[in-house]
């Protein structure tokens, strides 16, 4: 499932083992440099490029982890 994959790179990424599925990057300290490597891990584990804008209008695991899928280019 995608958004277990997206939210265990969160939780590495933000260094919390905390995070609902409906919790907001931002809310969570999340910023710049944070969102890079998710970026780069996204690619390398999920093999989907996810755009910098998307990251915005995204900023939940749910909402990130539908509009992956919505791509339909994630290696399963």
């Amino acid at each position: 499932m995608i958004a277990d994959s997206v939210r265990t790179i969160w939780c590495r990424e933000l260094q919390r083992d905390d995070i609902a599925v409906d919790d907001d990057f931002f809310a969570l300290g999340g910023q710049s440099v944070i969102m890079a490597r998710i970026q780069g891990a996204f690619i390398d584990e999920l093999n989907v490029e996810v755009p910098i804008d998307q990251m915005f209008l995204n900023p939940t695991v749910a909402s990130i982890s539908a509009y992956i899928e919505s791509l339909d280019t994630v290696s399963r």
